[in-house]
């Protein structure tokens, strides 16, 4: 899927991360906001580096989704990626594919921002706040940039780990294929983002399970790139960073899909002491920005619970330790069925009512555990001076 280097300027496309990645750590020269750096820690012109960029056949933006200044760097990014490519198309991982029809029709203009978020179902899908989304939202729109709901529904991700692939029909898992198995560097990775959340139970099961349903979502979001790329269409992918470090999870199966030019950047924040640096082999470039939370909206409140959908309710796949919700006395397992008298029946109706939460707040829970209904109080921590 490789285009002539002729667009704009002759530009050579870049080598792949892996093939000059140089040992030892990245330059030890400070890192300052505002500055792009290369691999292995080199400044980079910015005026080089997006002609280099328009080359290519995908760009994988990364985040924190909570971090509203990585939204802003991704906003710019786009704006100086439509430049060089106005045929580009935006996909995003926040989405499942069945909001597309509610993403073609906000970039036709056919809907205001409730409408939007009540036809995408924006807050059962996904757990953030849709504000820190709005501006890429409105960038697209006003230059007609398609946007794709590259990721899946959560009962079909759930269906798919318990039935396997060749049990759920083809046109049901939306014709996307089996992914390619996880490196032995992947595995290791995800095994220490699952060894901070332990959960009680047979630990080498529970990380197998992790590492399939991550492999189904980085495919997922890989095959929506893939159709994003078509006609010679510039993909860029917005998600989160843990998808795209080290190039493990969806640069690998875009490779396997054929798409061998995609470029990861990440936004890297700088540490004024300069003792922090990329690790070599993180990213094709980070963009710096300012560490700390002083350009950032207010944190929303967290219950401290990972959650899965369940036909009685909301189920607590584990509890984060001295969180809102351990203090509570939730537990994994249980099945929160409603708070603040409010039903939850999906993860994201749980999600909107603690988001409206303030500090010092306490929230009423009825959990299922065991057959039997359970009344308790989460205490959310009163404002610090």
């Amino acid at each position: 899927m490789k285009r002539p280097c002729c667009r704009r300027s002759a530009v050579l496309c870049a080598t792949l991360l892996f093939a000059t990645l140089l040992p030892g750590a990245i330059g030890a020269e400070c890192i300052s906001p505002g500055e792009w750096r290369g691999s292995n820690g080199e400044q980079l012109s910015p005026d080089q580096l997006f002609q280099d960029l328009a080359e290519a056949d995908a760009v994988l933006l990364g985040e924190r989704h909570d971090r509203m200044e990585h939204h802003r760097w991704q906003l710019h990014t786009l704006a100086a990626l439509h430049a060089y490519r106005p045929d580009m198309v935006i996909g995003l991982e926040m989405l499942p594919r069945s909001a597309q029809p509610a993403l073609d029709a906000w970039v036709a203009g056919e809907l205001d921002e409730s409408d939007f978020v009540e036809q995408s179902n924006w807050g059962q899908v996904w757990g953030f706040d849709v504000r820190l989304y709005l501006p890429i939202l409105h960038f697209a729109r006003m230059h007609g940039i398609p946007l794709l709901a590259i990721n899946l529904e959560q009962p079909l991700i759930a269906r798919i780990m318990l039935e396997g692939w060749d049990a759920v029909p083809s046109e049901a898992r939306y014709d996307i294929t089996p992914p390619t198995p996880a490196t032995e560097g992947y595995r290791d990775y995800l095994g220490a983002v699952f060894a901070e959340h332990p959960t009680g139970a047979d630990e080498g099961a529970e990380l197998d399970r992790f590492v399939s349903g991550q492999l189904i979502w980085d495919r997922a979001m890989a095959a929506g790139l893939v159709e994003a790329a078509a006609d010679d269409r510039l993909a860029v992918g917005i998600m989160g960073s843990g998808h795209l470090e080290y190039r493990y999870g969806v640069p690998h199966q875009l490779h396997d899909l054929g798409i061998t030019d995609a470029r990861v950047l990440l936004p890297w924040e700088a540490d004024a002491t300069c003792k922090d640096a990329p690790s070599p082999g993180l990213a094709d470039a980070f963009f710096a920005i300012a560490s700390g939370d002083r350009h950032e909206p207010p944190r929303p409140l967290l219950l401290g619970v990972r959650i899965e959908d369940d036909p009685a309710g909301v189920r607590i796949w584990s509890v984060m330790e001295d969180s809102v919700a351990a203090s509570a006395g939730i537990e994994a397992d249980d099945i929160v069925t409603s708070v603040s008298g409010v039903t939850t029946r999906v993860p994201g109706e749980l999600q909107a009512v603690v988001r409206r939460q303030q500090p010092g707040n306490v929230m009423p829970v009825t959990v299922l555990r065991d057959g039997n209904e359970i009344e308790l109080l989460a205490r959310f921590p009163a404002p610090k001076d």
